[in-house]
C-alpha cells in the first residue's frame, strides 16, 4: 500500500486514517482532522485576501477614472464669469417724525361704525309694501343689565330708539342684520317692554333690541343664528299700559364687556334699509277693537302725556 504524506503537517499517514480534501480534481491528504480545519482556513484567508486586492483594484480605476474626467472639465470647459456687479449705494432714509400706526382705532370711533354700518346689508323690521314713519323715543328699553356693567347712555339725548307699527296685531317682525339672539326675555307683563329679544351683531360689538313683541319663535333662544329678514317676531303690546300695536326698536354699540351700551338713534340708518314685499302684498295679522283705531297708537300716547 502506497504511503501519503500530510500535505500541512508532512507526516506519513495511512490509508485508514487519512482525511482527504477534494477540490476540484486536486485530492489533499491530511493526517488529523486538526490539519484539515488548519489547512481549509488558511484556504479561507487566500481566497478573502485575493478579493480584497480585486476590490481595491477596481475602487482604483474608478476613482482614476472620475479624476480624469473632473480634470478634463477642469482645464477644458470654458471657465464661469460672474455678471454681477456692485451694489449702489445705499442712501440715508430719514426718519418720519410721526410714528406709524396699524389697525382700526380703539375703541372704533363714530365715523368707523358708520363705515361698517354702510358697508353691509340690511334689512327694514317691519314688512312693505309702505314704509311706516318711525318715532323718535327717548327710553332705553329692554331686559335689566347687570349692576356692575356701566349705565346705558344715548349718543344723542333724547333719540334713543324709534317705536314702529301699525294697526296689525301679530305683523311679522324681520331680523335687520345676520347675527346670534344674545337675550330673550318672555315676560308680557314686565314694565321694562314686555317680550323682548336682542340680536348681537359684528361679533358681539353692535346689537339690535326689540321691544313690546307679542310672541317669539320657540327657535329663538340664547346662541341661534339669525339670518337678516327671518322673522324673530310679532308686532305686539306686551309691556305697554295701553294697547298700541307697536315694537320699539334700538340698536347699540358696545365694543367691549368693560364698555357702557351706546344706544344710536336708528331712523337716520333706516331710511336707506331695504323692505321685504310679503308674497300676497300683506302679512296676516289681527285688527284691534274699533275703539283702539280713534287715534294711532303712536299718537294716542303722545296725547296721554308719556315720552
Amino acid at each position: 500500500m502506497a504511503a501519503h504524506t500530510c500535505i500541512v503537517c508532512r507526516d506519513p499517514i495511512g490509508d485508514d486514517t487519512r482525511f482527504v480534501l477534494v477540490r476540484n480534481r486536486r485530492h489533499e491528504a491530511h493526517c488529523s482532522e486538526a490539519c484539515l480545519v488548519a489547512n481549509v482556513e488558511k484556504q479561507r484567508r487566500l481566497r478573502a485576501a485575493v478579493h480584497r486586492r480585486w476590490t481595491l483594484r477596481v475602487s482604483a480605476a474608478v476613482f482614476l477614472v472620475a479624476g480624469v474626467q473632473s480634470l478634463w472639465h477642469h482645464h477644458r470647459l470654458p471657465q464661469s464669469q460672474s455678471i454681477s456687479f456692485d451694489p449702489p449705494q445705499i442712501r440715508d432714509v430719514p426718519v418720519r417724525p410721526d410714528p406709524t400706526y396699524y389697525g382700526p382705532a380703539w375703541p372704533p370711533t363714530d365715523a368707523d361704525w358708520l363705515f361698517a354700518f354702510a358697508n353691509t346689508t340690511w334689512t327694514y323690521p317691519l314688512p312693505g309694501p309702505a314704509r311706516r314713519a318711525a318715532t323718535v323715543d327717548d327710553r332705553i328699553l329692554g331686559g335689566r343689565e347687570p349692576a356692575a356693567r356701566a349705565a346705558p347712555v344715548c349718543r344723542t339725548p333724547g333719540r334713543c330708539g324709534a317705536d314702529l307699527g301699525g294697526d296689525l296685531w301679530g305683523e311679522h317682525v324681520y331680523a335687520v342684520h345676520d347675527g346670534v339672539v344674545d337675550r330673550v326675555q318672555h315676560a308680557p307683563g314686565d314694565e321694562q317692554g314686555g317680550v323682548y329679544l336682542r340680536i348681537a351683531h359684528f361679533d358681539g360689538m353692535v346689537f339690535t333690541h326689540y321691544v313690546h313683541l307679542a310672541a317669539v319663535p320657540r327657535r329663538m333662544v340664547r346662541g341661534a343664528a339669525i339670518k337678516a329678514g327671518e322673522v324673530i317676531g310679532l308686532v305686539g303690546e306686551t309691556g305697554n299700559e295701553h294697547t298700541g300695536r307697536y315694537i320699539h326698536f334700538a340698536l347699540s354699540v358696545r365694543p367691549a364687556k368693560d364698555f357702557p351700551d351706546v344706544y344710536w338713534d336708528p331712523t337716520p340708518l333706516m331710511v336707506d334699509w331695504p323692505m321685504r314685499q310679503p308674497p300676497h302684498g300683506t302679512v296676516a295679522g289681527f285688527l284691534p277693537p274699533k275703539s283702539d283705531l280713534e287715534l294711532p297708537p303712536l299718537h294716542r300716547r303722545a296725547s296721554q302725556g308719556r315720552r
